[in-house]
C-alpha cells in the first residue's frame, strides 16, 4: 500500500526543519499520537490541521498538498 503523499511530505518537512514529532505536535497543538498517525498515513488530516502544521513548519499549506 502506497503511503499517503501528504503524510510523506509532512514527515519530510518536519525532519528538514529539525523538529521531533513531539516538538511539532506541541507547536501545532495536537497529540504526538495524532501526529504519528498522520505521518504514517493512518489518518488523513483535515484542512485546518494541514494549515496548522504548515504554519508551524513555516511553509505554505500547498507545499504539503503538492503532488510533485
Amino acid at each position: 500500500m502506497e503511503k499517503n503523499r501528504v503524510a510523506q511530505r509532512i514527515r519530510a518537512f518536519r525532519k528538514l526543519k529539525g523538529y521531533t514529532q513531539s516538538e511539532l505536535a506541541v507547536k501545532v497543538g495536537i497529540s504526538i499520537s495524532k501526529l504519528g498517525s498522520i505521518e504514517r498515513g493512518s489518518i488523513k488530516p483535515d484542512d485546518k490541521t494541514i494549515q496548522l502544521i504548515s504554519e508551524a513548519l513555516y511553509i505554505d499549506a500547498d507545499e504539503l498538498k503538492s503532488e510533485v
